[in-house]
């Protein structure tokens, strides 16, 4: 019993449905086609203008209409005719139509008021014409071609036989995928349209493709799109047949004919030489087919050819007839052997990643050795979160800092370092320890930003490195929070059961500009306040702007406004998704006793 399970019938029924649908939708666009098609024809012919014309003027119809450009279209009618009768036809032409094997007929120009030539007037066509649509030399003698045959304006041949008419270089177009439009309806065929200047007129014939033409063209597109040759070498006459493609592939002049049997070791690569001789072994010696790669000297370079080769055994078996099979896979091992390097060097990158992935986490952890919980301070309650991306590599540089000072304030700082992995931590380690050693010095908020900002700028010559931060100080006797901001996310007050930004002067981000200077605002706090600093992973969503982001912080905060630190903190980390957060969080929530 197989190990893999039955094809389900509704899965490929879903599936035709599909392709069904696709369909549908295919020929239902091809019909709209059609129909503008056969309105340009129309259009072109009443008004005795060119078909680019036409489609334009019709564009224009359906603008000022406010229809559908379709629907315009449906609505052109054919044009009236003048009463067809029989054109004067020297005895020439109808000579030379009537020596043309295929369907053929003789034109002559029709011009407009400036004298270009924008239609052809069907003078004679020979007894055996035919049109895709099934009109006869009688239906067509004495017409207009585009009444006659609409689909030679959009197929582009009348724009072939306008400029055979006028340049007197003739056209042959083969195969021409070819759609003439009649009533609505599409008659598709491949055609063989050949078109040269007589006299005064232009001859045209068309013939369309039997199947086994259609096959000889689709093989020989087929050798071209996948750089196919076929080889085929007599033994006993030695006659040698090649495709064209085999001379592209062994980088031959035509004019040198194919090459000899016994000379295919000599433009082998000297490494591969073993392998050619052994293929030709098999197929004369063992009279066995082969399937075999070698590469050959061309004059581009290496190429890397994959051969079928087989023997054509006489009654005796004795081999008569060597023929193969060549396809050129240069560009496959080349692309195998790019991906191999490129491999190679993914494998060797996200070594080193994982390598720095658990460098910055140590640093973090020493660093950073509290991750979450709470820090009791006078007259305050923080609590703290800390949360590292979701994707290994992007762990980042955010930190924050909590600690009484000696002259009785307590620093609330938070800040995100710019960039992710070692270097985002090792920034993230100068903010930090710069900041706590500055602390002691009992300067005012601003005046600490104003120093972190210039140990940035002047401790990494060479490379700029930046950062965010709220650095501010507060002091448990009056409840006030005074503080700044280095180019970093709001703090979000909560009070009453109401939440709202913190309104403050916002300076410079750190480490972008020498010489910076921060304002500093002065916030005061009442008992039972929550005072929230937060880092921009919470707020910032991939298709969503910060502004967004932050509308949303501040409606979560009040369903969670009720809950004490580390609940809050829970609260808006699940109602905002930041477990699930691409960016480090971190979370600061103190509050007022």
């Amino acid at each position: 019993m197989s190990k893999y399970p039955p094809f389900s019938r509704y899965e490929s029924g879903a599936a035709s449905a599909r392709v069904r649908d696709q369909l549908a939708r295919l020929r239902h666009h091809l019909r709209n086609e059609a129909i503008l098609d056969e309105a340009t024809a129309r259009l072109a012919t009443e008004l005795n203008i060119r078909p680019g014309e036409a489609a334009e003027r019709l564009a224009r119809m359906a603008q000022h209409s406010g229809l559908g450009l379709v629907e315009v279209a449906k609505g052109i009618e054919r044009p009236a005719e003048d009463e067809v009768v029989t054109p004067d036809v020297p005895g020439w032409a109808r000579g030379m139509l009537e020596a043309v094997h295929a369907s053929a007929a003789y034109l002559t120009p029709i011009k407009d008021s400036t004298g270009r030539v924008v239609d052809f007037l069907i003078l004679a066509a020979n007894r055996h014409a035919k049109t895709v649509a099934g009109r006869t030399a009688v239906d067509l003698a004495g017409r207009r071609l585009m009444c006659a045959c609409p689909g030679v304006a959009g197929s582009g041949l009348l724009d072939d036989y306008i400029s055979a008419y006028e340049t007197g270089e003739p056209v042959h177009r083969e195969p021409l995928e070819y759609v003439e439009v009649l009533d609505h309806l599409l008659w598709p065929a491949t055609l063989s349209v050949r078109a040269a200047r007589v006299a005064d007129g232009l001859l045209v014939s068309w013939r369309a493709l039997d199947d086994q033409e259609l096959l000889v063209s689709g093989w020989e597109r087929a050798q071209r799109l996948a750089e196919l040759g076929w080889a085929e070498w007599n033994l006993a006459t030695e006659r040698i047949l090649w495709t064209p493609q085999m001379y592209e592939m062994f980088g031959r002049d035509r004019g040198e004919g194919p090459m000899s049997l016994e000379d295919l070791p000599a433009v082998a690569v000297p490494e591969d030489l073993p392998i050619v001789e052994d293929q030709l072994r098999s197929l004369l010696e063992y009279r066995e087919a082969v399937e075999t790669e070698f590469r050959i000297q061309h004059r581009h370079g290496v190429r890397h050819l994959s051969v079928f080769s087989e023997p054509i055994l006489d009654g005796e078996g004795v081999p008569v007839k060597v023929r193969c099979l060549a396809q050129d896979v240069t560009r496959n091992r080349r692309r195998e052997r790019a991906l191999a390097v490129a491999h190679e060097q993914a494998h060797r990158q996200r070594q080193r990643a994982e390598e720095e992935h658990q460098v910055t986490l140590q640093l973090q952890d020493t660093i950073l050795p509290m991750r979450h919980g709470l820090v009791h301070l006078p007259n305050l309650t923080v609590g703290v979160r800390y949360l590292p991306g979701e994707e290994l590599a992007r762990v980042g540089g955010d930190w924050f800092k909590t600690r009484l000072i000696p002259d009785g304030r307590v620093l609330l700082a938070i800040g995100d370092a710019m960039g992710h992995g070692l270097t985002a931590a090792s920034i993230m380690m100068q903010m930090r320890s710069g900041l706590a050693g500055l602390a002691y010095t009992g300067e005012s908020a601003d005046r600490l930003t104003t120093w972190l900002n210039d140990v940035l700028v002047h401790s990494n010559e060479g490379v700029t490195v930046t950062g965010t931060a709220i650095i501010g100080h507060f002091r448990p006797e009056d409840r006030t929070f005074s503080w700044t901001n280095a180019g970093h996310p709001a703090p979000l007050l909560i009070r009453d059961g109401r939440a709202q930004l913190v309104p403050g002067s916002s300076g410079m981000m750190l480490g972008a500009f020498d010489a910076t200077e921060y304002s500093m605002t002065t916030t005061q706090l009442q008992t039972g306040d929550v005072l929230v600093l937060y880092t921009d992973g919470i707020v910032e969503r991939r298709g969503q702007d910060l502004e967004s982001g932050l509308a949303a912080l501040v409606q979560a905060a009040h369903f969670c406004c009720g809950d004490g630190p580390e609940d809050l903190i829970t609260c808006l980390l699940k109602r905002l998704g930041g477990d699930s957060a691409e960016d480090d969080v971190c979370v600061l929530a103190a509050q007022i006793l």
